[in-house]
């Protein structure tokens, strides 16, 4: 009968030197496509090719914007009166880009007058001013 070959223990040795910039150089990839994603929500997935993803993201999260700013009226600011508004701030903040498009266009304008308007632009009714 034949025995089954023992494997001798394997050590891990230490990277090679030529490998740790590689690795360091993956790192910071990996947090410029952070950042960039989070800039415009979707371009990490397109730097990485999913340009499906990278487009649904990016739809997806300006409408988003676009329908909570107009239902709302107002856009969370740093200077919060309570914890909600801090909470709402941050929640906001971290939709990149359309944040500070969202703070522009505020102070261009609300897009409705009032709540009666969005409620009759919702139910597609003439609105009763």
């Amino acid at each position: 009968m034949d025995e089954p070959v023992k494997d001798a223990p394997q050590t891990e040795s230490p990277p090679s030197p030529a490998a740790a910039p590689s690795e360091e150089g993956r790192e910071l990839l990996a947090l410029a496509i952070c950042a960039t994603g989070w800039a415009v929500p979707g371009l990490g997935h397109a730097l990485q090719k999913m340009w499906g993803r990278a487009l649904a993201v990016f739809l997806a999260v300006g409408a988003l914007v676009i329908l909570g700013a107009g239902m709302r009226e107002n856009v969370f600011t740093s200077r919060g009166e309570d914890a909600f508004a801090t909470l709402g701030y941050f929640a906001d903040l971290g939709s990149g880009s359309f944040y500070f498009l969202a703070r522009a266009a505020e102070s261009a304008g609300p897009m409705f007058r009032t709540r009666q308007a969005i409620t009759a632009r919702a139910l597609s009714l003439p609105p009763a001013c």
